[in-house]
């Protein structure tokens, strides 16, 4: 039993490290930009040598394949619209809640924002695994799309279009305050008005 006991311990304690390494890549990214990550630099951080960081991650892409991977869990989850108050919520209140989800999840973490949904790290493509949580995650969300009438590749793709140009204009010319922000509501009841009119008749 002892044996099995070390094992354990080892285990965690090498989880411990490896998520030890990835909050501080992600400190470090927000400090100094996604593409700017170093590996000796992420060494001196957690108090090891760079080439020590290989026992635990076979590269920098791997780091940042599990920085995307728990990303794309921590979008699922916030995602996720549950009704409030036990009542009945109209499909036009459900649609602007997410819409304002999305937004403030994207702009509340620019860098998070990239890893996710811009190619800021040229050579950067997700492990399988990780693109499934990312699949899973955005198939979930164009379920919920498609439950508020907001169905079809092209009505998604609007969607996305809409929410993320907003999400841009906030990150690059207004961090921090809401100018964009406010838009949102006006762009939601523009994107129903297009592609499902007829929820847009039902509440006048």
């Amino acid at each position: 039993m002892s044996g099995i006991a070390n094992i354990d311990r080892r285990t965690a304690r090498r989880q411990d490290t490896r998520t030890e390494i990835v909050d501080t890549a992600w400190a470090m990214v927000r400090e100094g930009g996604l593409a700017g990550l170093s590996m000796r630099d992420l060494g001196r951080r957690v108090g090891m040598k760079a080439q020590s960081i290989y026992s635990y991650f076979e590269s920098k892409n791997d780091i940042y394949d599990t920085m995307f991977r728990d990303a794309y869990l921590e979008f699922g989850s916030t995602m996720e619209v549950e009704e409030e108050g036990g009542g009945h919520v109209s499909v036009v209140d459900t649609s602007l809640r997410l819409a304002h989800r999305f937004f403030d999840f994207c702009t509340s973490d620019p860098v998070r924002y990239q890893l996710l949904f811009q190619r800021t790290i040229p050579d950067f493509v997700p492990s399988e695994e990780s693109y499934a949580v990312a699949v899973d995650a955005l198939d979930a969300l164009t379920n919920q799309l498609a439950d508020l009438g907001v169905a079809g590749d092209e009505s998604v793709d609007l969607w996305t279009a809409v929410l993320t140009g907003l999400t841009d204009q906030q990150i690059s010319n207004d961090p921090g305050g809401d100018r964009w922000k406010r838009l949102v509501d006006r762009a939601v009841l523009m994107l129903l008005g297009e592609v499902a009119p007829d929820l847009i008749e039902a509440t006048k």
